[in-house]
C-alpha cells in the first residue's frame, strides 16, 4: 500500500510500506493492505511503519488519517 505522510510545509514520505501504526484518540491502531476505507482523527504520540526491512517511528502533535483503496494519507499539524 502506499504511504504519504504531508505537513503543511511539504510532502515528508510518499512510499511503498506493509504496515502503519498510528495514534488515536481511543489508543494506537494499525492499518495493513486492503484495511477498510476511514477517516480518523490523530492524537500526539509515535506514529510507526514498515517499509522493506526498515521500521521507521515518528514522533507527531496529531492530525488526520484518510484510508482508502491502500493508500493511507496522514495530514499532521
Amino acid at each position: 500500500m502506499t504511504l504519504k505522510i504531508i505537513s503543511a510545509e511539504k510532502i515528508e514520505f510518499e512510499g511503498n510500506v506493509e504496515q502503519v501504526t498510528l495514534p488515536g484518540s481511543l489508543g494506537s491502531f494499525q492499518i495493513l493492505n486492503n484495511h477498510a476505507a476511514l477517516v480518523s482523527s490523530l492524537v500526539p504520540g509515535t506514529m510507526s511503519y514498515v517499509a522493506g526491512e526498515s521500521t521507521i517511528e515518528q514522533e507527531i502533535k496529531g492530525g488526520i488519517v484518510d484510508v482508502k483503496d491502500n493508500v493511507v494519507s496522514v495530514c499532521l499539524y
